[in-house]
């Protein structure tokens, strides 16, 4: 199966920094915010009725101090940071093929949505034909996105296996070369690109507002954490290598539902996972890591840990950004939020960490691809209904958000 670039670039912060010059005059330079209301949620322990019935019923909750630092990808190109890793890879193809070859040839890629949309635009950029296979489960206005943007749409099945293999039928009629939506080098460092912009726009908002970081007026390190989604785990990874030995640490969260979390489980058990099949909400993380990106997320000289929270949890934090910081985002967006203000464990390892002064975490909003008819019906949901029954969450952190929210 043809992929793109021959050669391997070397998985560096240089070669971030290298491909965020390439690709800066395509992408928008999409702000960071920051929220008092969620900065003090993450700081206050949770109830004992938000933890009962989880793992953590009966212990004491964790009281770690955060202030919050969000990159919001909901305001980028196509609504999402998949451009980023799109557009770098197709630039990069340009330069090893030639302009006049690629669009000869075209472009394919498999994806739920984000991505499909992002290839499609940057292979529209430079008059490029692209070939989008969508899962037929994909959301509506996704594909309405991607096929707006003059791609071809092929339908597939939800699995991965079922994806490439209508990818493997559209290159042997086209001669089209795949742009993976994650499991690409060039893919994960162009993904990279936003921990460059993160690290530098919250050492710009400390620096003019100490009020906003856990240190206050004291010098201190301007972003201690950051935490993305993780799904195929090319935005994990490409902040990761972004990040590496700058003493940022990152983390990766997913959803566990139906085994969405199998990065978690995979790093765990030693082993990637190769096969996902969930329904979660968070339908941009319905995928399994790939090779390339396996290799970096398993490592924990990259990822310093994977974390997954509930379908509920998702919601809870849905409702917040929504409601809270007036901010548009869709499921998958607000796992990282989620990890930080429901998964204990997580919150247990910043209070230990951080220590008294606590942590500055950019966390990021990976997109806001969604539908007001499709929050309608997230938030519609009946309570008690099966799949919120499997996850065993009904009742747990809803109080704790309604009882925050309040006022």
């Amino acid at each position: 199966m043809g992929r793109i670039n021959k050669s391997t670039p070397e998985l560096t912060r240089d070669a971030v920094s290298a491909a965020h010059e390439l690709i800066k005059p395509h992408i928008h330079l999409t702000p960071v915010q920051t929220n008092t209301t969620l900065s003090i949620l993450a700081s206050t322990p949770q109830s004992a009725e938000a933890l009962r019935g989880t793992q953590w019923e009966g212990q004491a909750p964790a009281n770690p101090k955060m202030k919050l630092f969000f990159k919001c990808e909901n305001f980028q190109r196509i609504g999402a940071f998949k451009v980023r890793g799109a557009f770098h890879a197709v630039k990069r193809l340009i330069e090893e093929q030639g302009l006049e070859e690629v669009q000869r040839t075209g472009v394919v890629t498999h994806s739920s949505g984000n991505h499909a949309q992002a290839l499609a635009l940057a292979a529209r950029t430079f008059s490029i034909p692209a070939h989008i296979v969508m899962p037929t489960i994909s959301t509506p206005s996704k594909i309405a996105g991607t096929q707006s943007q003059g791609a071809i749409v092929h339908f597939s099945g939800s699995t991965s296996q079922e994806r490439e293999a209508v990818v493997a039928e559209v290159i042997e009629k086209t001669g089209a070369t795949l742009v993976p939506p994650y499991d690409h080098p060039n893919v994960m460092i162009g993904q990279g690109t936003m921990a460059l912009e993160l690290q530098a726009q919250v050492e710009e908002l400390v620096r003019h507002n100490p009020e906003l970081s856990v240190y206050g007026g004291h010098k201190g390190k301007a972003l201690n954490a950051v935490i993305t989604p993780c799904g195929g785990g090319g935005m994990l990874s490409g902040n990761a290598i972004a990040l590496r030995d700058t003493g940022v640490k990152v983390f990766g969260a997913e959803p566990s539902f139906q085994g969405g979390d199998d990065a978690r489980r995979g790093v765990e058990a030693g082993a990637r996972i190769e096969t996902v099949k969930t329904l979660t909400i968070a339908d941009g993380l319905r995928t399994p890591l790939g090779d390339w990106t396996w290799k970096i997320v398993s490592d924990s000289k990259y990822v310093a840990g994977l974390y997954s929270v509930t379908e509920q949890n998702i919601k809870d934090a849905m409702r917040l950004v929504l409601e809270r910081m007036k901010c548009f985002v869709e499921p998958s967006a607000v796992v990282g939020l989620a990890t930080i203000l429901y998964n204990e464990d997580f919150r247990r390892m910043v209070e230990k960490e951080a220590g008294e002064e606590g942590w500055n975490i950019g966390v990021v909003f990976s997109g806001g691809n969604t539908t007001i008819e499709a929050i309608t019906k997230i938030f519609a949901a009946v309570p008690g209904n099966e799949a919120e029954r499997a996850e065993g969450t009904v009742g747990k952190d809803g109080g704790r958000v309604a009882e925050n929210v309040a006022g």
